[in-house]
Order: C-alpha cells, then structure tokens, then sequence
C-alpha cells in the first residue's frame, strides 16, 4: 500500500490538496485490499543480546544477504542498507533492530499467510547461519534501554533527541517495542467514518486478545500490554484515541486539521533528514520555518508527516489498526483476520457498529487505559471486555465466512480466528501464559522465553 512518488512530489498550494489525496485513497470495494505488517526482535543465540548493525552477525550483513539470496531490492542511507523491497513488500529497519515486513496488498488472508511464512523462512534460512534468532512479542522482555543497539538512520536520530522532550517512555517504544498491524481500505469518505469508528472503538479487544509484554528487564512489569501502556506517555501530541473521530462534523478535512497540528519531526531534504523536531506544518506550507527559510513543504512532506503520528488507529490513503502486540506466526495472520471480518463484509460491519456505537467517550477511555494491565478479564458494562471480545469475534467469524475467500482444500478465512477464540475461551492472554510459565517450569526467568518462542 505504497504511495506514489508522483504524487509525494506534488508542490502543496492549500488544505484542499491535503484532504484530496486523503480522498485519494478511496477504491471500489472488488480493489480492496489486506496489507499486513509485523516486527520482531532480533537476539543472538548464545547470549540473548539484540544483534548491533555492523559486524558478522550484525543486522547490516543480514540485510544485505537477504537481498543477494532472495532477490530484494535495497535502500541505503548513505552507504548503510536500511530497507530491501521486492513484489510490492518491503522489510525495514525499526530503530533498535527490529526487523519489520511492511506486506503487499493482498486480496485474501490466505495470501497473507502465505507471505508471512516466506519471509520468516528466508530470515531464518540466513540467520540460522549467523546464530541468530527472532521472537514476536510486544515488549524487549530481557535488556534495559540502554544495552540496546541503535540503528544508523536519520529519521530515528532526530526522534531520538526529541522524544525525551515529550514523553518519558518515547525511547522504550522505540528500542524496545513491537507490534503487529493491518492496513485496509475504504470506499468512500462514509465507509471511511464507520470504520473508523468501529475500529477506534473496538481496537483495545485487539489489544486485550493479543496482549504479550509482560515483562520488563526480566522481571514481570504489572502489565499484560505493557507495550500498549508504553504510547500512554510516548508523546501526547500524536497518540491516543481521537475522539473527535465520533463528532459528527468528522471526515477527511477534520483529520487533515488533526494531522496539521501534530508537530512535525523532519523533512527529508535532498538525501538528508532536515530536524524540524516541533515546528508547525502549517508554517512549512507557506515558506516560514528559519531551518528552511523560503523552502515550502511538498506533498511527500505531507505523506512523511502523515507517518509522524501514532494515534490507536491512523489514516493515510487507507486505515491503520495499531493496537496489537507483536507475537508468534499464527497471531500474525489472526490480526488481519479479525479486522477484515469485521471491517470488510457490510453485515459485519453493520452488527460491530451497533456494538459499539453508545459508547461513551468514558467508555472508549476506560477500555483504552484498562486493557493494558486487565486484558480480558477488564469489567466492561454488565460483563468483561472477554464477552466484548467474543461477539466480536462472532461478528469476524461471520464476516470471514460471507466473504467466502477459499484456500486450496476449500476453508475460508475464518480458520485464522482460531488462536483468538482458543484465547477467549481459555479467559487467559499470551501474557498470562508466559506469567504462568515464569513463576513456574521458567523458575523465574525470561531466558526461556528466547527459545520457546522463537520464530
């Protein structure tokens, strides 16, 4: 779900511009499409540490292997590799190390699946080779902050210095967060505004099924999504639950307003990150930062701007779900499921409106702030966000089933729901798991953790 540089060079002349290319990303429902993304962390075998850039085990010279043996295109920053593209994919560099496939736009869950595995097997065929491994979870649950590693880019420079500014945990999400997520489109600005909705309203289920960073430095940290917990206090400027998304006066120019006000973070000028780190987007429409004096931003400054906010679901040219942990293979394929259920069958997205369209905005909050450390068994209304979360999985199932999108022994979608109804059922997240684990056959450790739940 790239953007095209066409369009990204496209000087910006007013907000009207800014609103149509939201616009832009409109598609007939037949051109819909899944894109899945997913990061990991790195460790090396022998001692568990997060792999550092340069070196014969270092992430530079995976990089670059990856690229000769299967066929990947890669991007430097200067002379340091820092993304491979192939097909439409992209595997990129996240600050720490973390290693993210960035997937095509793919019509079915099953194709989903299917690139997910051909990537961590390619990663694992090299890494194998150099004595390292990758593990899906939502929070580093071994290493302090500063024994991570830092990648060479410019962007995460910049961030680097200006998170400690605006948030006391900016720097955890960066080295020591991961997520999984699933980029879907819209058909209209309508359909735009009731998924949206839908997805903002119901995105702590997501957080709750897939909660998986209970541990901190090695120890438990009272969290279930710790990593969930970390954006409360990230930078308040760019995250959260954006209630404004339920007034009614919402659409493409409210979130244009919304985005213009985020502070901005850089603009890439000229094959070089510019620090902008909070200036106003607005005054670099019209020529007025003294870092660039007369240097008017361009609609690429707008796509990269675009990126700069972390809000609980995000719009570009397509909707973002970003409440989910990172985890092991089978979730990375239940996320997209769970939201194309929902989001792309119009009953489904009918019966999951009606779900939750009397929540409060207390309500909404109270789910958002309560997850992290509840998970399921979160009290919500006359129950718990566990029956929240299994109607909603009804609703998912149902949607899945009517698309009707088979694989080649005739199942549709809706077999990737079953790690999230195994967890509903059960009552008991990923992260209670590893606790039951840790206070037991673990003997107090997370060293375990590296081994067992490798990819």
């Amino acid at each position: 779900m790239s953007i095209p540089s066409a369009v990204k060079s496209t000087p910006i002349r007013d907000r009207q511009q800014l609103t149509d290319y939201l616009a832009a990303g409109e598609k007939p429902r037949e051109a819909w499409r899944i894109g899945t993304e997913h990061e990991k962390f790195g460790f090396r075998t022998d001692d568990l540490r997060a792999p550092t850039f340069e070196g014969e085990r270092g992430i530079k010279h995976l990089l670059e292997t990856i690229a000769t043996r299967y066929g990947w295109d890669v991007t430097r920053e200067g002379e340091n590799p820092v993304a491979l593209s192939r097909d439409a994919a992209s595997i990129t560099l996240e600050p720490a190390g973390q290693l993210e496939l960035s997937g095509a736009p793919l019509e079915t869950i099953h194709q989903t699946c299917t690139e997910v595995n051909t990537h961590l097997e390619e990663v694992r065929s090299i890494a194998d080779g150099m004595g390292l491994g990758f593990l899906g979870m939502g929070f580093q649950p071994k290493w302090k902050r500063d024994e991570m590693p830092w990648m060479p880019k410019g962007r995460y420079k910049i961030m680097r210095e200006y998170m400690p500014k605006v948030g006391s945990l900016g720097l955890d999400m960066m080295t020591r967060t991961c997520t999984v997520q699933v980029n879907l489109d819209f058909s209209s600005q309508a359909d735009m505004i009731k998924k949206f909705r839908v997805s903002l309203a119901l995105q702590p289920i997501a957080t709750a099924l897939f909660a998986d960073s209970p541990f901190t430095e090695g120890r438990p940290n009272g969290y279930l999504s710790y990593r969930s917990h970390i954006w409360t206090d990230t930078d308040k400027d760019r995250t959260g639950m954006l209630d404004f998304v339920f007034d009614d006066s919402f659409g493409y120019e409210r979130y244009v307003d919304y985005i213009l006000d985020v502070p901005m973070y850089f603009s890439f000028q000229n094959g070089k990150y510019i620090d902008l780190a909070g200036q106003d987007f607005k005054k670099f429409m019209v020529g007025e930062l003294t870092q660039l004096p007369g240097t008017k931003a361009s609609m690429k400054d707008f796509a990269d701007h675009l990126t700069t906010a972390f809000p609980e679901v995000r719009l570009k040219q397509y909707l973002e779900m970003r409440g989910a942990d990172g985890g092991p293979w089978n979730r990375l394929c239940a996320l997209p499921a769970l939201w194309v259920g929902l989001l792309y069958d119009d009953e489904a997205l009918d019966a999951a409106w009606d779900l939750v369209k009397d929540f409060t905005r207390e309500e909404r909050h109270a789910l958002r702030d309560g997850v992290p450390k509840h998970g399921l068994k979160l009290p919500f209304r006359n129950g718990t966000v566990r029956d929240l979360s299994e109607e909603a999985l009804k609703i998912a199932s149902h949607g899945l089933k009517r698309r009707a999108k088979l694989n080649q022994h005739g199942a549709d979608e809706s077999i990737f729901l079953e790690p999230m109804i195994e967890i509903v059922q059960s009552n008991q997240t990923p992260a209670e798991r590893k606790l039951e684990l840790f206070h037991g056959p673990w003997n107090g450790s997370v060293d375990p953790v590296f081994r067992e739940f490798a990819y």
